[in-house]
């Protein structure tokens, strides 16, 4: 029986990850915060199905040395990091010290424990920014547009050089934008999902967004922890763009959205440039055809299902809340 370390268990790619990695055998670990609020709703009901969380902090490296001397993981996934990009630009100094110097910390731990562990970083399309060229593949130069898209060049650029100075088996998934049902409310697609079911349901009349006319390629991150798992089953370490290849826009986002549940966005999305970026990254749009050659790997979900999915699911949560008296008008 294999065992592996998340980082970010609690997040929505670490709950699917952990599902995934569950069902096919492994032994799973969580590493988490200490926190005096409740984190943990996305990965209740696992664990008592395998799921053993242990205290620690990619700010503090010794807490990282004590979680592998204890679990002994075969792999370890950092998905652990400041994660919103508009707070990155309230909290610049917090996102470096979490998204790239916590990078950091882990293989340097990994280094001095056991460097036959296996290793993977999620890197992100954000690094890609300002892009240089459409689409976007592994050889594409980065250009960060935030201090998020920055730290996760330099968590990327790290893993490469501990692959490259000492031998270890670390591999970069630069995936591009993932979304479930289990996405943070702050989030673009699920301010979208919530919105249009509390419009829906007569709590709220208007939703305001920012951008309307940003691309994204958006795809499920159920889909995507799969190509995590299959990137470190591989005989040599490597680096991969992992994308749907479709662009759609914030305001196509909005129209499918309503029209799920029978509404027209144009009578209830305002723009609002409260909520622009400082610095836009206006189109991102991956490619990833090594991903498929080489791991095999294709996205299940088209950008329709998913998006009616994660309206399905809030619509659910509000009818939920509403029986509960959670949520009352």
């Amino acid at each position: 029986m294999k065992t592996a370390l998340i980082t970010g268990i609690t997040g929505q790619d670490g709950s699917y990850l952990a599902e995934s990695l569950l069902r096919d055998g492994y032994r799973v670990f969580g590493l988490q915060r200490r926190s005096s609020t409740i984190t943990t709703e996305r990965v209740e009901h696992l664990l008592e199905g395998g799921v053993t969380l242990i205290s620690g902090d990619l700010i503090d490296e010794n807490s990282l040395i004590r979680a592998l001397e204890k679990t002994e993981p075969d792999e370890v996934y950092n998905l652990g990091a400041q994660s919103f990009v508009p707070t990155s630009w309230d909290q610049p100094i917090l996102t470096g010290e979490i998204t790239a110097l916590g990078v950091t910390r882990m293989l340097e731990a990994i280094r001095i424990v056991n460097p036959k562990v296996r290793f993977y970083q999620a890197s992100s399309s954000e690094m890609f920014g300002k892009v240089q060229e459409s689409p976007q593949t592994e050889r594409t130069p980065f250009y960060p547009r935030s201090p998020y898209g920055v730290a996760k060049v330099y968590g990327h650029w790290i893993t490469i050089n501990y692959r490259e100075s000492y031998g270890i088996f670390t591999v970069s998934g630069i995936l591009f934008n993932h979304e479930s049902p289990r996405r943070g409310l702050e989030f673009v697609t699920r301010k979208v999902s919530f919105g249009v079911a509390r419009i829906r349901a007569g709590f709220q009349k208007e939703l305001r967004m920012g951008n309307l006319d940003a691309k994204r390629d958006w795809g499920f991150a159920g889909d995507y922890v799969r190509a995590m798992q299959l990137m470190l089953r591989q005989a040599e370490p490597d680096d991969y763009v992992v994308a749907t290849g479709e662009t759609h826009s914030v305001r196509e986002l909005c129209e499918v959205a309503f029209a799920r549940v029978g509404l027209d966005y144009r009578d209830h999305v305002v723009q609002d440039e409260r909520y622009f970026r400082p610095a836009e990254v206006h189109v991102l749009t991956g490619d990833a055809s090594k991903a498929r050659r080489k791991l095999g790997w294709r996205p299940e979900t088209d950008f329709k299902g998913l998006v009616h999915m994660m309206v399905d699911a809030d619509m659910e949560l509000v009818a939920a809340m509403i029986r509960s008296g959670a949520m009352t008008k």
